[in-house]
């Protein structure tokens, strides 16, 4: 998922994110342009995946209509 993909569609991936994942708050979620590291590593942090993990889980909540 490149920044531009992530970037463009972060509000609707947000979304989805919460709907999968409850606890996940604002915070954890918070996207800041040049920043994907620290989202990444809150989401590893709290959801307990890699990186790749990570990247793999979100590309499956954009598929998910």
């Amino acid at each position: 998922m490149d920044r531009l993909e992530l970037k463009g569609r972060w509000n609707e991936l947000k979304g989805k994110a919460k709907q999968a994942h409850g606890d996940l708050t604002d915070d954890d979620l918070r996207y800041e342009d040049g920043k994907e590291d620290e989202l990444f590593g809150r989401l590893q942090t709290k959801l307990g995946k890699t990186r790749e993990g990570i990247i793999d889980w979100l590309k499956g909540l954009d598929k998910k209509d």
